[in-house]
């Protein structure tokens, strides 16, 4: 990876006091065409904090820790975790890359326009910016639904567990909490850029050392620790959903680790607001993947010392009703201390985590929603592309909870839709990451020209190992999870996805065609 000056981040103006060098980031927007309506006053740190909360790994990883267990256990997480971080570092390079060269809120739609020529650009940028923003509001409605599912599980915990007759709160109350959330992620989403930098920076900060103290504590605490040829090498394939296949249960295992590796396109959506976003931009990509896959196998190296008895924590009898990490936890301090309140406060920890990882996710959605409808590709384009006094597009920020929010209603009706909905999080964004990635080694091999963060001559082999990844996890995630297949154990993701692919191209062809001309500078060139 190579960092060089470009000749296009030359600019200068005249101050009054002196001339003074212009913003790198601030003058390519205005070459590509757009003014500077957002405030640009974020950090380096700032722009990966936004990412690296997002990312989370207290967040992805408690939430499907138990989903790592069923399928392969201990050894399938510890070594799952650097296959999917190994492959996903391949894709985010390549987003970095081209984000130096494009740094824009649009992101990954604005890119694929640019990569895929004069011809394609309009239906490449419909069909990425589509999957890309209801991806980033399905993760939204996912991270969210999993913070009021914790709530839940603290309360239950708190009130004496399920053996003790403690309180469950319906899927009404459960709605409840996440509609609660929601506003105020849409409050705190609503402050000026320089408050929001703030929180963003005390939530990478609260993950990290977050992460660094529970992975010491629990199994320190542990009375009944597991042994490490037990961590490292114990396989479960005792899941009781008719899978016996190693590689096949191993592959399932996978989406532990790569459902937490998802989020890192925040910090190209947040390029408008970063200072030399066309070099700082790349490096919050990069860096939030990077401190992601350190910290995020040390602590399930850790956590999984704590595992001695799969079955139980996977069991829906147990005081956590099945919640696997919240188990443990309780448990852990139960066994040391004859209370399991040091648990309840630990998942406590993990809460402000995920809370904080929603929060940055609907700083990401407002600003994809804010530059799609600026090129008038979503209804209403006019109203969702508006910036307050504060210089926020507050209105973005209220469609993109309202959206999660809706999306996560289905889970009233059918958990089974829910989920289908909630695998566009993964699998959809993907493919939206994928995409100008796609066009960047083909159409555009040899007319891309790289920013001041560039891959050299590895940009084509680093990007077509980032494309057959997204291509193998979007067929892999796709497999039945379970058999004998039913209509409650049917793997619904190729449904939804393939929904949203249809949906997409039928509007292009029926309408968006006559109208949508890709991106729309709003500066005079």
């Amino acid at each position: 990876m190579v960092y060089d000056r470009d000749k296009r981040d030359l600019p200068t103006r005249a101050a009054q006091n002196g001339a003074d060098a212009v913003d790198s980031g601030h003058a390519r927007l205005n070459e590509l065409g757009y003014k500077q309506e957002l405030k640009r006053d974020l950090s380096v740190i700032s722009n990966f904090a936004f990412s690296f909360s997002i990312v989370s790994v207290l967040t992805g990883i408690n939430t499907l820790f138990g989903n790592g267990l069923r399928y392969g256990g201990t050894a399938s997480m510890v070594y799952g975790w650097f296959v999917a971080g190994f492959f996903t570092m391949f894709v985010g390079s390549s987003m970095a890359e081209i984000c130096s060269a494009y740094p824009t809120s649009g992101g990954l739609y604005y890119w694929s326009a640019k990569l895929a020529g004069r011809n394609w650009a309009p239906f490449a940028s419909w069909l990425t910016g589509w999957f890309n923003i209801v991806g980033q509001w399905a993760i939204t409605a996912s991270i969210d639904f999993s913070l009021a599912q914790l709530i839940q599980v603290i309360i239950l915990l708190s009130t004496g567990g399920k053996n003790g007759g403690g309180y469950e709160a319906s899927k009404y109350v459960v709605i409840g909490f996440h509609g609660g959330i929601l506003l105020l992620h849409a409050i705190i989403n609503s402050l000026p850029i320089s408050v929001l930098s703030f929180f963003g920076q005390l939530a990478a900060a609260w993950n990290l050392v977050g992460v660094v103290v529970l992975m010491i504590l629990i199994p320190c605490v542990a009375k009944e620790r597991a042994s490490a040829k037990f961590v490292f090498t114990y396989f479960n394939t005792d899941n009781g959903e008719g899978i016996d296949s190693k590689p096949y249960i191993f592959v399932l295992g996978l989406l532990m680790s790569q459902y937490p590796l998802t989020g890192y396109d925040a910090s190209a959506h947040m390029t408008e607001e970063t200072k030399n976003a066309d070099k700082n931009g790349p490096k919050g990509i990069i860096s939030s993947i990077g401190i992601s896959i350190i910290f995020g196998w040390g602590y399930l190296v850790g956590i999984t010392f704590a595992v001695t008895n799969i079955a139980y924590l996977l069991s829906d009898e147990n005081d956590a009703a099945g919640y696997a990490i919240a188990e443990i936890f309780y448990l852990v301090f139960k066994s040391r201390f004859g209370s399991g309140v040091g648990g309840i406060i630990c998942l406590g920890v993990v809460a402000v985590a995920i809370f904080f990882c929603g929060m940055s996710s609907v700083t990401s959605n407002s600003r994809m929603a804010y530059a799609f409808s600026r090129d008038g590709a979503m209804p209403l384009s006019s109203l969702w592309h508006r910036v307050n006094k504060h210089e926020v597009p507050i209105n973005a920020v209220w469609l993109s909870v309202f959206i999660s929010f809706c999306m996560a209603l289905t889970s009233l009706g059918s958990i089974v839709a829910f989920d289908a909905m909630v695998s566009i999080a993964t699998i959809g964004l993907y493919i939206a990451y994928a995409l100008p990635i796609f066009f960047r080694v083909t159409l555009a091999r040899k007319s891309f020209v790289p920013g001041p963060f560039n891959l050299g001559r590895y940009g084509v082999l680093v990007g077509w190992t980032a494309v057959l990844w997204v291509a193998t996890i979007s067929v892999l995630f796709s497999l039945p999870v379970a058999y004998p297949i039913t209509k409650e154990t049917l793997n619904y993701t190729p449904v939804a996805v393939g929904g949203l692919l249809i949906l997409t191209v039928c509007s292009w062809v029926f309408s968006a065609r006559h109208w949508f001309r890709g991106p729309i500078t709003n500066i005079d060139t």
